[in-house]
């Protein structure tokens, strides 16, 4: 599980009830970002470990990609 997501949920279930003080709010927003730093991060692990290839079974990878493996 990501880091931090629990404490997200949380502060998300409380906006919804009660509101958010400023300080919860600035919390709120850097938990987010760096929760999507971890997914995109992710993502472009995942992406980067990808092999294209044809019917024929030749290796199409765009070549952007093969240079960002190396």
């Amino acid at each position: 599980m990501i880091k931090g997501l629990d404490r997200i949920n949380k502060l998300a279930k409380k906006q919804r009830e009660e509101g958010l003080t400023n300080a919860e709010m600035v919390e709120q927003t850097v938990l987010q970002q760096d929760y999507l730093r971890e997914i995109r991060g992710q993502v472009l692990n995942t992406v980067s470990g990808i092999t294209v290839l044809d019917p024929l079974g030749n290796d199409v990878t765009p070549e952007k990609l093969q240079q960002k493996r190396k």
